[in-house]
């Protein structure tokens, strides 16, 4: 170097210890010591799941009410037709206030005003104090012209 002599001079160029005893460490564990470290840990989940947007339910007036209890008990006159409907209903979110508007099309099943269920062909359930707007394919009954609400 340039004529100083350094701490480490005396062991710079020995070769390197390898141990007879215990093995090398493998390169992925000794990367893993150099990762960053996370001591929030969910931290990036939270603030994720904080950002997610729903929309808030909207509260029908008693105009449309009726008019969604009329289009049911059309569907429920033509269940055995399994009859093709278009539901769009609010689904409340699991974790947190609101939930989305869905859609669901298919055939009609069931309507159960027991329990307040449309029951749609491929098995998924429809509360019916969630639906906002149900779309049909029917005929009508002695005019053999459909009447489409779509």
């Amino acid at each position: 170097m340039n004529g100083k002599r350094g701490k480490y001079d005396d062991i710079i160029s020995l070769p390197h210890h390898v141990s007879p005893v215990h093995p090398p460490m493998p390169v992925g564990d000794r990367a893993a010591q150099f990762a960053p470290f996370a001591a929030l840990t969910g931290y990036e989940e939270a603030v994720e799941e904080a950002a997610r947007l729903t929309d808030n339910r909207t509260e029908l007036n008693r105009d449309r009410i009726e008019e969604l209890d009329r289009e049911l008990r059309r569907l429920k006159e033509h269940i055995k037709e399994r009859p093709k409907a278009e539901i769009i209903f609010f689904k409340p979110d699991e974790r947190k206030a609101g939930g989305a508007f869905v859609t669901a099309y298919g055939e009609v099943k069931k309507i159960d005003e027991y329990l307040g269920k449309v029951i749609m062909e491929d098995g998924s359930i429809i509360p019916i104090g969630d639906i906002y707007e149900i779309n049909t394919e029917l005929t009508v009954a002695g005019s053999g012209e459909e009447d489409i609400c779509f």
